[in-house]
């Protein structure tokens, strides 16, 4: 007759329920108040979703919740960097990736257009330079090609 402890025992434990750290309604509501600091005084705000604590779904029920917009655009610099406006005006994420495609940074931002879309000073300095110097040639040459000396 076997005994007690010839008999095997394995303790089981339930498969513990992924933690909700449930992020996705305080950003919402932390948009919501950037947006009414972008109406009422036309002060933009940027949201680093990377330093937010997400649990699992958090960032798709974010993502749901905001719905995409009329406009896209991905600009490469560093690597590819997706931008979209969502359903709400003004509210556009920008999903920044590096050269093999990892997401490196996940931002949320709050304003007109987003920053990373708007030239810069020096940028249009240097495409009036630029385009000065194209009229000049143009206008050295005449429609056939030929110098007008």
């Amino acid at each position: 007759m076997a005994e007690l402890s010839d008999i095997p025992i394995r303790i089981e434990q339930p498969e513990a329920e992924p933690q909700q750290f449930g992020n996705a309604l305080p950003i919402l509501n932390e948009i919501r108040h950037a947006l009414a600091r972008l109406a009422e005084q036309g002060e933009p705000t940027r949201i680093d979703l990377a330093a937010m604590p997400f649990g699992p779904g958090d960032e798709d029920r974010l993502m749901a919740a905001l719905g995409r917009g009329e406009v896209e655009a991905s600009v490469d610099a560093l690597g590819p960097t997706r931008v979209w406006e969502t359903r709400f005006p003004g509210v556009w994420v920008l999903d920044y990736a590096n050269v093999d495609g990892e997401r490196i940074a996940l931002q949320i931002e709050v304003d007109e257009v987003p920053q990373m879309l708007r030239t810069q000073r020096a940028d249009i300095t240097d495409s009036l330079a630029a385009l000065d110097a194209t009229l000049a040639s143009a206008t050295a040459t005449d429609p056939a090609g030929e110098s007008r000396h």
